[in-house]
Order: structure tokens, then C-alpha cells, then sequence
């Protein structure tokens, strides 16, 4: 795999450039005016409730539908147009990825490789992705997560200088899930741009260096995933039992202080870091020990609970 300078760079080309893309079907819009971009050598993650737009989103760029209206370009080209081209820059594991059950590995990687002119060596990548020991075995007899490491080589078998992942870890265990997404961390230090769609927050918040929210067909929020956290109500949430009680007018001083309770003994406190930090002060200042002191950030999942909350409802 080519080596580039992974991750985001303050003078990166955009490689996927989307702007104001539309797709109805049956009168209604699926994918309605979403424009983004995505840089070179970055994670870029879709998220979005069932229904948002997301595959059809990823399958305009990939070139599998023709948008409606609106323009794509990936690597400067038009998937539709220029299908073939954009197919040797471009690999895709889509979110219905299957193979033909009597295929071996071995069998899979040597067809799609005669698929592209200029191929990587199929055996270091069976390797690096752990399927050395598996390639007489059949697809049929493969596990969920040995699947989805054969469909990255086969997104991976051309050499591609952008790939698409979509629902990548869906069904797997959280092991497997977790080896998943080291391969996609050492695929991007290879040099690779990658899309992923998902509907894991924990996954995006690990992987990605920006995320578009999509809902009800639109671009909700595009941000890095501490960004998108910034901007939601989500709060950090600081829970303790003193060794001593603590005055109210103390606690309401506390700087961003969202809410205090107090049950059984016990305060709990929502807020920002500033909150945080602050009460460790106080509690140092008063000379309190904080008992079974928890500390529970926001998280992405509070995020996009909070920007497609209008779709929940």
C-alpha cells in the first residue's frame, strides 16, 4: 500500500467531495441536499438512525445509484460517469457483503485480485489481515469476524487510494469488533482513506477524525466527535460519597453547574470539566475525601440522541 501521511493535514485535498445531493424514491426523499467532504488520508464516519440516508449517501459515491440531483466527485471524478476509473481508486465492503459459500480464501482473494490491473500481493495482506491459516477454508465455514477481514482485503485487493466500509462490525462479538477496528487504524497509517458508515457510536468516537450526523436525508451536525460532544446537552457527570457534608451554597457556586442531587449520602453532579475540577478543589479545600468517586464523560451517543432527537420522537 502507498504511504501517505495519515490522518487530518492542514493543506489536504479533499478525495470525496458531495454537494447537494438529492435521491427520492416514491415521492420521497431518501438523501435530501447533503453536501460534505472528505479529506485525504482522514476516518471520515457517517452516522445516522435507520432511514437518515446513509447507504444511499455512500452508494452515490461509490457509483452503484445515480443521484437525482446535486454532484459528486470522488478523486476528481464522476462515479457514474467514470465508473471504471473511479473503481481502481476507490474499494468498497458494502453493508450486504456476501461470497459464494464453497469459495475458499484463497479462491476470493485470487479472483478479485484478477479484477484490478495493478494488484497488491494477496499473501502479505492475507497475512497482515489473519487470514494466512484460513485459505483453504471455504467461506461458509468462516466466523463472523474472519468474514469482515476478508472483506477488507477484497476492499483492499486494489490497491485503492479510498475505501468504503459500511456497517463493518455489525453482528460481531465486542473482541472481534475491537480487532476490527485496529485493522481499520493500521489500514489508514497505510496510506488509505476511509469512509465508514456505522450506527456505532463507541466505533466512530474511537475512529474517526470527523463525523457527519445525517437525519431525515440532511447533514444534522459535521464535526469532530469531541465537536459534535461540545455542541449537545450531553453532560460530564461527577458522583461521590464525602466524609463530610458540603454546604449547598457551595456546591451551587460550582462553575457550569448543570444540576446537583443528593440521594442516600451520596451528591452527584452534572456539568464540564470545569465543574470537575472545581469540586476536586473544593473537596481538597475542605478537606473532604470523596468516596467511590465516579467521573463519566459525555459521549457520542448523547450527542446523536441529542441531534436526532426530533426523528426519535
Amino acid at each position: 500500500m502507498r504511504a501517505r501521511r495519515p490522518g487530518r493535514d492542514a493543506g489536504a485535498m479533499s478525495v470525496i467531495e458531495v454537494t447537494d445531493l438529492r435521491k427520492t424514491y416514491d415521492g420521497r426523499a431518501v438523501v435530501d441536499g447533503v453536501t460534505l467532504a472528505v479529506e485525504e488520508g482522514e476516518i471520515f464516519g457517517i452516522l445516522g438512525p435507520n432511514g437518515a440516508g446513509k447507504t444511499t449517501t455512500v452508494e452515490c459515491v461509490e457509483g452503484l445509484r445515480a443521484p437525482d440531483a446535486g454532484r459528486v466527485r470522488v478523486a476528481g471524478l464522476d462515479p457514474v460517469a467514470d465508473h471504471e476509473k473511479v473503481a481502481r481508486v476507490l474499494g468498497a465492503q458494502l453493508q450486504q457483503s456476501e461470497l459464494q459459500p464453497k469459495l475458499t480464501v484463497r479462491e476470493a482473494l485470487e479472483l478479485y485480485a484478477s479484477f484490478h490491473p495493478r494488484p497488491l500481493d494477496w499473501a502479505p495482506l492475507a497475512e497482515r489481515l489473519g487470514l494466512a491459516a484460513k485459505l483453504t477454508t471455504r467461506f461458509a465455514r468462516l466466523s463472523g469476524g474472519q468474514k469482515q477481514r476478508l472483506f477488507i482485503a477484497l476492499a483492499l485487493i486494489g490497491d485503492p487510494r479510498i475505501v468504503v466500509l459500511d456497517e463493518l462490525t455489525t453482528g460481531l462479538d465486542p473482541r472481534a469488533r475491537r480487532d476490527t477496528w485496529e485493522l481499520i487504524e493500521d489500514v489508514r497509517a497505510g496510506g488509505v482513506t476511509v469512509l465508514l458508515v456505522t450506527h456505532f457510536m463507541e466505533e466512530a468516537q474511537r475512529l474517526c477524525d470527523r463525523v457527519a450526523v445525517l437525519d431525515r436525508g440532511r447533514v444534522a451536525a459535521l464535526d469532530t466527535p469531541a465537536g459534535l460532544i461540545r455542541r449537545s446537552a450531553g453532560a460530564t457527570v461527577i458522583s461521590f460519597t464525602p466524609s463530610a457534608p458540603l454546604d449547598d451554597r457551595d456546591l451551587d457556586a460550582l462553575p457550569e453547574l448543570a444540576s446537583v442531587e443528593h440521594k442516600e449520602g451520596r451528591v452527584t453532579l452534572a456539568g464540564t470539566d470545569a465543574t470537575v475540577n472545581a469540586v476536586i478543589t473544593l473537596l481538597a479545600r475542605h478537606r473532604v475525601t470523596a468516596h467511590q468517586l465516579r467521573v463519566v464523560d459525555a459521549t457520542l451517543d448523547e450527542a446523536f440522541l441529542d441531534l436526532t432527537k426530533e426523528t426519535a420522537s
